[in-house]
């Protein structure tokens, strides 16, 4: 057994990916190797081993002091977290530094494994299956912008295209420019003229890897007051974001709202990030900037999985696994998601594939808070989906399934909570919700969360267009009056009779 814990999956053995990178050297212990990981613990360190590479060829030594020291401290981390293997992987300055194999070396006696020191390559590989994998499905052209350099990589749907890697990392081009982001355009312009496949990414997405462009897009959602601060899958225009990188790129941050919440360390690299993105949105011209959380350490553990694994949906394993953990009956909520897609074939509602994959998660997830107090259930799980670490699934979808559950626990009239993420739902998945939410609140009524009643319901056809749920007999003990009001709400919602009828 794992851990006696009933908040863990007992399958699962614990694995930690050290990422040791130009600028962060970052531990995370996964718990497992899964189509969508779970992170058990998260420790980062801003060492800064590539600060001054370019001027002395080494890797900064005060930088290498301090990345060894914490060293011991990583392994026992993973050793504390009864990790089943230790991965340590290495990107631009280790590879590029004359003094960068010695380091190699000590890493690996203090680390007790060998360090895969990856070519650029290999980084945009393990950065385009992160996203790859992060996306259903990913279409575009991801970057991913280290401390040391730039990897350029087409992906769409499981294939990887062309790639490049640019010396175009934070770090580097602050010590190119001596602190000078103005100086750093011209840097850009030219490197980024070599990436002749952005010219493939016109009107396609654009994924932002890496934590320079995650705190950049950090400081755009703080800035603009966006209501969801869920990082993965941010969305930015292209265009209305102009204003924004051109006065960060001028380093004229210091009024910004939420500047405040960025480390100083990064705060420093926001305008080399902001320059090399906006000579990309130049040159490229793409649909929308889109961010992803998953990366370099999360390709390599997709690369860790079998074909078939690779294949399963992301959002809808995490919600499954959520349903595993969190629901009265695993079973009772496949049973729902099946059952609710009958319902909506019977409804004469289509669905498109997001929809459809939505609706599931959304079921899958509708246990999730039972054992909040009963007038904060709706609250609490809205809370606990809008801001779970699920991937595959965008901001509206997101806003979905949160509000589904809402409904779900609060009534499908409820409509002073949560405006924020009902606006950033949109009209018609603000719609689809309640109507979700007003099935389960009839479906629940006749289930008691337990499985087995579920598959025996039926809807039919009746005369004059009316729609009747058919109960089988030896479960008509289960009709009353509350469920007849659940089922007039539905029904009023829907804009057709409805009614229950007992039979086979």
């Amino acid at each position: 057994m794992i851990s006696g814990s009933q908040g863990r999956l007992q399958d699962r053995r614990p694995i930690s990916v050290i990422d040791i990178g130009s600028n962060s050297i970052r531990l995370v212990v996964y718990e497992g190797v899964a189509r969508s990981p779970t992170v058990l613990f998260n420790e980062k360190m801003l060492a800064g081993l590539g600060r001054g590479i370019v001027s002395t060829g080494r890797l900064d030594p005060e930088a290498v002091k301090r990345a060894v020291s914490e060293f011991g401290r990583f392994r026992a981390l993973s050793e504390q977290s009864r990790v089943e293997t230790l991965h340590v992987i290495a990107t631009a300055a280790a590879r590029e530094a004359e003094n960068g194999m010695d380091f190699i070396r000590q890493a690996e006696e203090i680390l007790g494994t060998e360090i895969q020191v990856l070519s650029g390559r290999e980084e945009a590989r393990y950065s385009a299956l992160g996203v790859i994998s992060a996306f259903h499905p990913a279409d575009g052209i991801a970057g991913d912008l280290g401390g040391g350099s730039l990897e350029l990589i087409d992906v769409k749907g499981e294939e990887i295209g062309d790639g490049i890697t640019l010396p175009l990392g934070g770090l580097r081009l602050q010590d190119m420019t001596k602190n000078s982001p103005s100086a750093a355009q011209a840097i850009v312009r030219e490197e980024i003229a070599r990436a002749t496949l952005l010219g493939e990414g016109t009107g396609r997405t654009f994924y932002c890897v890496g934590g320079t462009w995650r705190n950049l897009a950090r400081l755009h959602m703080l800035v603009t007051g966006y209501p969801l601060g869920v990082m993965h899958h941010y969305e930015m225009n292209p265009q209305a974001i102009g204003g924004f990188l051109k006065q960060v790129a001028k380093n004229d941050m210091g009024k910004m709202n939420g500047i405040d919440r960025i480390t100083k360390s990064r705060r420093a690299l926001l305008p080399y990030g902001a320059v090399v993105l906006q000579e990309i949105i130049r040159v490229m011209q793409p649909k929308n900037i889109v961010v992803s959380a998953l990366g370099v350490r999360e390709g390599y553990l997709y690369s860790l999985l079998s074909p078939d694994e690779r294949k399963a949906d992301p959002l809808l394993s995490a919600a499954e696994e959520m349903a595993v953990l969190r629901a009265r009956s695993v079973t009772h909520a496949r049973e729902l998601a099946d059952w609710t897609g009958q319902a909506m074939a019977a409804f004469g509602i289509e669905e498109t594939e997001d929809e459809a994959r939505y609706r599931r998660a959304a079921c899958l997830l509708a246990d999730t808070g039972w054992r909040a107090h009963p007038e904060y259930r709706g609250t609490q799980s809205l809370n606990i989906i809008a801001h779970g670490s699920f991937i595959g699934v965008d901001h509206p979808g997101r806003a979905f399934l949160a509000l589904t559950n809402l409904y779900r626990h609060e009534g499908i009239h409820e409509d002073m909570a949560a405006p924020e993420i009902k606006a950033l739902a949109g009209p018609h998945y603000l719609e689809r919700a309640r109507l979700l939410g007003a099935l389960l609140r009839v479906v629940y009524l006749l289930t008691a969360s337990m499985p087995g009643v579920m598959p025996k319901l039926k809807w039919v056809e009746r005369d004059q267009g009316t729609l009747a749920l058919v109960v089988p007999p030896e479960h008509a003990a289960l009709l009353g009056e509350r469920t007849a009001g659940r089922l007039a709400q539905l029904s009023k919602l829907l804009g057709r009779p409805m009614e229950f009828a007992v039979g086979e």
